[in-house]
């Protein structure tokens, strides 16, 4: 009995210990950005509800299975958030000296697409097939590490010690290492993720303190191809019709203009508070097309409203608002310049799919972050979160 006694009476101690050190004020659970976290999980579940309401009826598409897509989406999801917990026990310190190696696998899974690897869906061949009817799409990885390679090159001197700012040549260098994975996504082609990484590391070279000639230079530089490509009719049709009904939404409204003209609709028939989660006729009609993907907004607009459709534009602010925070505490430069790079990453992308669906910005097919199905973008959102968590809470503790 006495032996007995001892032996929980040690265990007791060093369990409250453990359990102590979880919750101490300095531990990384204390520490990680709840309210982002809260609201990027918030995000999901919307998310979750939306894609189930949007392909529950679609028997061409979910093998006669109403939670098909549901089940798949929640477990990339939780797939997602186990990757964002790996990232914030790596430390985003730790795998700045792995970048090279996850910037090669990255792009070498592009030059894969353009193999007969590769899987063309809606005119674009963007995803790489695994096979069993598992694909994954590496331009959202190139997101990632687009952001970390960037900001190694240009932050390497500058933390050192040796520089206050990048100088040209390394400038240079860290769009060179850019410019490699747009090409290749622009073989694909894939217009949606060039137009992010354009913005990525914009967004990157502004938070690095480099010179604004370059800024000016490489937005006269993207003006200037944009044009070209344009003129030399380097766009295959359907990205051409894509602009065309943005610039005219009246055009073709059974044709080119179709997608753009429904999600109005469907969007437009919401009212103030929706026609109810599971309710809407548009999306029961199935007349919206990717209602799961890239138009998930539509079924919000239609099913919850401008109530819910609301809701989600304050969650996305949240989530963008607290990496803001992250970005302006950063003690490094490395850092700073890997949360602005996700910052610009999250804002351009949620703009360019609400965008999109009211018919002021073209069709380019943008999954919504948090919200859109998807499992490769889920994966690389909450990488993208568990970055963001990390650079909070490895920074110095206030005093």
């Amino acid at each position: 009995m006495s032996t007995r006694s001892f032996s929980l009476a040690g265990y007791g101690p060093r369990r409250r210990s453990a359990w102590s050190r979880l919750t101490a004020r300095d531990s990384v659970v204390w520490r990680l950005d709840w309210i982002m976290l809260l609201a990027g999980t918030a995000l999901a579940v919307i998310g979750s509800l939306l894609v189930y309401s949007a392909t529950r009826n679609r028997t061409e598409l979910n093998q006669g299975d109403p939670h098909y897509f549901l089940f798949r989406h929640v477990v990339s999801l939780v797939i997602g958030i186990a990757l964002m917990g790996g990232v914030v026990w790596l430390g985003h310190r730790r795998l700045r000296s792995v970048v090279p190696v996850l910037y090669s696998v990255a792009v070498l899974l592009a030059i894969c697409v353009l193999t007969p690897l590769g899987a063309t869906i809606n005119g674009s061949r963007a995803w790489l097939n695994l096979g069993g009817g598992f694909t994954i799409q590496p331009a959202e990885f190139i997101k990632i590490t687009v952001i970390l390679g960037m900001a190694m090159l240009l932050a390497a001197k500058v933390d050192a010690g040796d520089r206050t700012y990048p100088d040209h040549r390394t400038v240079v260098h860290a769009l060179g290492m850019a410019l490699l994975p747009i090409a290749v996504i622009m073989l694909m082609p894939d217009l949606g993720s060039v137009m992010v990484l354009v913005v990525i590391v914009l967004a990157v070279l502004l938070a690095s303190g480099a010179s604004n000639r370059w800024i000016l230079g490489l937005g006269l530089a993207g003006t200037l191809g944009a044009v070209l490509i344009w003129a030399l009719g380097l766009l295959d049709e359907y990205q051409i019709n894509r602009f065309a009904a943005f610039a005219n939404p009246a055009l073709d409204p059974a044709g080119v203009g179709y997608n753009t003209n429904q999600a109005r609709i469907a969007i437009g028939s919401g009212g103030l508070t929706g026609k109810g989660l599971f309710e809407g006729t548009q999306t029961t009609g199935q007349f919206v097309p990717e209602q799961q993907t890239d138009f998930v907004f539509t079924v919000a607009g239609e099913e919850l409203g401008f109530v819910g459709g609301g809701l989600i534009l304050v969650l996305l602010g949240i989530v963008i608002w607290r990496a803001c925070r992250i970005a302006r505490e950063s003690t490094e430069l490395y850092s700073t310049i890997v949360a602005a790079g996700i910052i610009a990453w999250f804002a351009f992308q949620a703009f360019e799919n609400i965008g999109m669906t009211l018919g002021i910005m073209p069709v380019a097919g943008l999954p919504l972050p948090f919200v859109s199905y998807g499992g490769t973008s889920m994966f690389a959102v909450w990488i993208a979160v568990g970055l963001l968590q990390s650079i909070r809470t490895q920074k110095p503790i206030a005093a």
